[in-house]
């Protein structure tokens, strides 16, 4: 006899999942949950046909400043590329959490269609951003983002075979929303617009979002899995692969603080563009 729970539609060992309305999920909302695998290969291509349109479309092309360049121009499409991803993940993160508060307690049983396609849809990005760094040359200088991509593929992957943690993936994705901002940060600084009202509004929000929702997201769930730690499945790898992005966002936190407030106005516009690094910027 099914439980209360499971006549809810609540994730339990026999139902699974349920939606985010809190109905038992049709069929066809199974579709991405049968074949994860094909449906993270779908959006990777995805990403990459957009990497594409990006690229040959008048109206997305680099400005002049970028023009000639070619790791420039490079960095110019794919960080276009990641901006778009970021505009569609961070606030459907958000929504997720908003229609199912439950999520920010429930880290690990917690299962909806429209939360595990948010995470096969950003796993899918991660992988065709690897790819795209990888097959221009890149690699060298964007290693850091390298070995970020990895933790996320990494642990995402495990997440939609296993269908564990769920909920913990989209409050890793609040990111997104101060991506945004981040990505905007950078590619002004490509078309050299420092010295640009929007650039000086961003980065006052660019800070802002990196607190509330970068920072605060990923030491809430590093404070769930470490307190947790001796009863979740899998916690020990999650938590290595939550203190790693740890490091490496506190560390790109002092250098956007050092860059953005710290740094001399000459030192600071002689230096902007020059580099070719993303960790750097």
């Amino acid at each position: 006899m099914e439980t209360e729970r499971e006549r809810e539609g609540e994730a339990s060992p026999r139902n699974g999942t349920r939606c985010f309305c809190g109905r038992r999920q049709p069929p066809k909302a199974m579709i991405v949950q049968s074949h994860p695998l094909l449906s993270i290969l779908f959006f990777a291509l995805s990403f990459k046909t957009l990497r594409v349109f990006l690229r040959t479309h008048s109206f997305t092309l680099p400005p002049k400043q970028v023009e000639g360049n070619r790791t420039k121009s490079w960095r110019w499409t794919n960080l276009s590329v990641s901006l778009v991803h970021s505009a569609i993940t961070g606030p459907w993160a958000l929504l997720c959490v908003y229609n199912s508060p439950e999520m920010l307690t429930e880290i690990l049983s917690f299962q909806s269609s429209f939360a595990y396609l948010l995470v096969c849809v950003s796993t899918g990005y991660f992988i065709q951003d690897v790819a795209d760094i990888v097959m221009n040359g890149q690699s060298r200088a964007s290693w850091e983002f390298l070995v970020h991509h990895i933790l996320v593929i990494s642990t995402f992957l495990y997440i939609v075979l296993t269908h564990h943690y769920v909920a913990g993936a989209v409050v890793a994705l609040f990111v997104e929303v101060n991506s945004i901002f981040l990505h905007t940060r950078l590619l002004l600084k490509l078309a050299n617009a420092q010295t640009s009202p929007l650039y000086h509004y961003n980065k006052y929000i660019n800070v802002f979002t990196y607190i509330v929702f970068r920072l605060s997201s990923q030491f809430y769930l590093t404070w769930f899995m470490m307190k947790n730690i001796s009863v979740l499945p899998n916690a020990g790898y999650i938590s290595l692969s939550l203190n790693s992005m740890n490091v490496m966002i506190l560390v790109y936190f002092y250098r956007l603080i050092r860059t953005d407030f710290l740094r001399k106005p000459k030192h600071y516009l002689q230096n902007g563009n020059n580099n070719t690094k993303f960790v750097d910027d």
